[in-house]
C-alpha cells in the first residue's frame, strides 16, 4: 500500500481538532470534542453495500457482529491505527437484518494516500462477500456523512403471491394477502410533508431525544409484476420508522382498515395508537437505497488521488478458469 504523511494542498483538520460536530450521548445537541488530535488529518469516503441478514445492524458493537465493527477491524488490520483514531461514523443507523446499497461512511487517517485503488482492494479482500465497499473518495474537511445528509431514501420489497420465490426469501416480505395498491398509494400521501412522527417510532435503545419532526420528500408504491416496492426519501427517520409506517400501509393494502386511518394516527403522537392497528415490519424487506448530499460538500479536496470504483483485472495469457 502507497502513502505518504504529506500530500493534500492542506490538512483537513487545520487547528488539531475533528472539524465535524458529534453528538452528545445524552442529548440532541451537537457538541465539538474537545480532544486535540494531531495534524494534518486527512478524511475518507466510503460508500458501502452490505447484506444484513447474518448482522446485528450498523452500530458497532462486538457480538453479535454489525457491520461497522466488521469494516472497523478490516480498516485497523489496513492502515495500523487504532479504531478510536479511525473516527469512522456511518450515515445511517440500520437496524439488524437491514440491508444497504447506498450507505456512505467516513473515517480519518494521519497520512494520505497516492491512489486509493490498493486500500480499495484490501479492504475488499479483507470484508466477507456480504459487504462491499463500492467507492472509496477522499472527503473535504466539513463533510461528515450523518449529520452532512439532505435525506435519505429507503426502499421496502413485498413479494405479494401465493408462492414466495425462495430467491427472494432474504429480501423481499412475503404477502400471501392480495394487496390494493391503490388504497396504499392513496395513503402513502398522507405520510408526504413535515409531520410530527411520535406516533410512528419505535422506544430507542438509547436515553438520545430525538426530534420527531421530519420530512418526508416522497412516498411511492411502485408495482413491478409479483413485486412490490415501496420507495421513501426523507430528511430523516426515528428508529424504525419506515418499517412501522410500511406495517400500516399493509394492513390498508388488506384492506383491514381505510385510507385515512394514517392522518389520524399522525395527530396524535402515541405509537400506542399505531399497536391498536399494526405491528413493524420484517426488517429484511427493508434497503438504505442512497444517502443525498449537497454539492460542495461532495467535491474532492485539492490535491487528492483520485476516486477509486474499484480496479478490474486484464487477462494476460491464457488460462482456464478455476484451475
Amino acid at each position: 500500500m502507497s502513502c505518504r504523511a504529506l500530500g493534500l494542498s492542506s490538512p483537513l483538520f487545520p487547528n488539531g481538532h475533528l472539524s465535524s460536530p458529534v453528538e452528545d450521548a445524552n442529548c440532541s445537541v451537537m457538541v465539538t470534542p474537545s480532544v486535540t488530535v494531531p495534524v494534518p488529518h486527512y478524511k475518507w469516503r466510503l460508500l458501502i453495500a452490505y447484506d444484513g441478514t447474518h448482522y446485528a445492524g450498523w452500530q458497532f458493537q462486538v457480538s453479535p457482529p454489525t457491520i461497522q465493527c466488521i469494516i472497523e477491524k478490516a480498516l485497523v488490520q489496513i492502515t495500523k491505527l487504532e479504531r478510536e483514531d479511525l473516527h469512522f461514523v456511518g450515515a445511517s443507523r440500520t437496524d439488524t437484518g437491514v440491508h444497504a446499497w447506498g450507505q456512505v461512511a467516513h473515517f480519518i487517517t494521519p497520512f494520505n494516500y497516492d491512489s486509493l485503488e490498493t486500500i480499495h482492494a484490501a479492504l475488499n479482500g479483507l470484508l466477507p462477500s456480504d459487504i462491499r465497499v463500492r467507492e472509496i473518495s477522499a472527503a473535504k474537511p466539513e463533510f461528515h456523512a450523518r449529520f452532512s445528509a439532505k435525506s435519505k431514501i429507503y426502499h421496502y420489497k413485498i413479494y405479494n403471491d401465493s408462492i414466495m420465490d425462495p430467491f427472494q426469501r432474504h429480501y423481499d416480505y412475503h404477502s400471501v394477502y392480495k394487496l390494493n395498491t391503490a388504497a396504499m398509494r392513496e395513503a402513502a400521501k398522507n405520510f408526504i410533508g413535515k409531520h410530527d412522527f411520535s406516533a410512528f417510532v419505535n422506544a430507542s435503545r438509547t436515553d438520545r431525544v430525538l426530534d420527531p419532526v421530519k420530512t418526508i420528500f416522497r412516498f411511492d408504491v411502485v408495482e413491478m409484476g409479483a413485486l412490490l416496492r415501496l420507495e421513501v426519501e426523507g430528511s430523516g427517520f426515528l428508529y424504525r420508522q419506515v418499517r412501522n409506517m410500511v406495517a400500516l400501509l399493509l394492513q390498508i393494502g388488506r384492506e383491514a382498515i381505510p385510507p385515512d386511518i394514517v392522518p389520524k394516527i399522525l395527530v396524535t403522537r402515541d405509537r400506542k395508537e399505531l399497536a391498536k392497528y399494526a405491528l413493524s415490519a420484517p426488517p429484511h424487506g427493508l434497503c438504505l437505497v442512497a444517502v443525498k448530499y449537497d454539492e460542495e460538500h461532495l467535491l474532492l479536496p485539492l490535491g487528492c488521488p483520485t476516486t477509486s470504483f474499484g480496479r478490474h483485472h486484464t487477462v494476460r495469457k491464457c488460462k482456464l478458469p478455476f484451475y
